[in-house]
């Protein structure tokens, strides 16, 4: 029987509670059976000053879907060596489910810039697309729009409406480099990796 298999991808530098309740949103709402939470590689222009590895955010992202039934947590791209584009990893998701119907989650920005992505068209192809609005009702219709404009009326695109999470993880960064309380933004689990790794901190809080 085909199952529904979702494709959640994301720097996770740290993932948090934003991130989990993404994921639940997505599992419910486009009832998948099982969801592939996947870190990306961070070209080095993009890291700052080495804070993490690729290795921390994966254990990380286990720690916080550890609870999630049906959660299978990948290092794919974190392997692949040169550039890690969307296309190639669904191209071996498709090769791993060929008999399943596969879901990219992303978010709206991510979404809307969606043409801009390397080999976009054959990521529509291999997938569906499940599309998060930030803002209920703001701009859903926006995605439905773009939707349209993208895939016509071919239901490859399902656009999810959720509430804002009110933090992000560059923020987050910010306040764990300042020693501040996080814990109602990240897992406790994640928390504790954070604190033991000494993960964010400044040099001067070393």
């Amino acid at each position: 029987m085909s199952r529904r298999i979702g494709l959640f991808g994301g720097t996770f530098d740290p993932v948090h509670l934003g991130h989990r309740y993404l994921a639940e949103k997505a599992f419910e709402g486009a009832e998948l059976d099982k969801l592939i939470v996947m870190p990306a590689k961070i070209p080095p222009h993009k890291s700052e000053s080495g804070l993490t590895t690729g290795q921390q955010r994966l254990d990380m992202c286990r720690l916080a879907f550890s609870g999630f039934g049906s959660c299978e947590v990948s290092d794919f791209e974190l392997m692949q060596s040169g550039k890690s584009y969307s296309c190639y990893t669904v191209r071996r998701l498709r090769e791993l489910y060929p008999d399943d119907r596969l879901f990219f989650i992303m978010g709206s920005d991510q979404f809307l810039t969606f043409e801009k992505w390397y080999r976009y068209s054959e990521i529509l192809e291999m997938t569906d697309i499940i599309a998060f609005s930030r803002e209920s009702g703001v701009d859903a219709r926006q995605l439905r729009d773009h939707a349209q404009k993208l895939c016509g009326d071919s239901g490859k695109v399902l656009v999810l409406e959720a509430e804002p999470f009110e933090i992000s993880s560059t923020r987050l960064r910010e306040m764990l480099k300042n020693n501040e309380d996080c814990s109602c933004f990240i897992d406790e689990k994640v928390v504790e990796y954070i604190k033991a790794n000494n993960l964010y901190r400044s040099e001067e809080s070393h």
